[in-house]
């Protein structure tokens, strides 16, 4: 399947780029049409087409089941979390615990390089 989608865009890339002139363009384009008329291309295209619709039709209900566990999931943790008795304060609402202000530092002398005071000195 994949060979066929990469001839098929080697030649239209060909077609859409080559210079050789609407003559060539046209021998191209009737072997296109001969090979997409021929029934071994038709057959392998149905049954691609087949194989996709079957495909698709599990894939949407396997979908839709993970959807509804998702879903029932989501409620369940909700609800615990609205109805966990603790008066529904959570971490994120909690007051920062007490910091200290930082040391008071002098300006540097006039001409010189402000340094940092927490970077190890060597």
């Amino acid at each position: 399947m994949s060979k066929l989608t990469l001839l098929t865009a080697a030649a239209a890339g060909y077609v859409l780029g080559a210079r050789a002139g609407r003559e060539r363009y046209e021998q191209i384009a009737a072997g296109a049409r001969k090979v997409a008329g021929n029934p071994r291309v038709q057959a392998a295209k149905q049954q691609a087409q087949d194989v996709v619709a079957e495909q698709a039709s599990h894939v949407k209900d396997v979908a839709a089941e993970k959807a509804k566990v998702t879903a029932s999931s989501v409620a369940s943790t909700v609800s615990e979390k609205v109805n966990r008795g603790d008066g529904g304060t959570h971490a994120a609402t909690t007051p920062p615990a007490a910091t200290t202000p930082p040391a008071a530092t002098t300006p540097p002398a006039e001409g010189s390089w402000p340094t940092d005071s927490g970077a190890p000195q060597h």
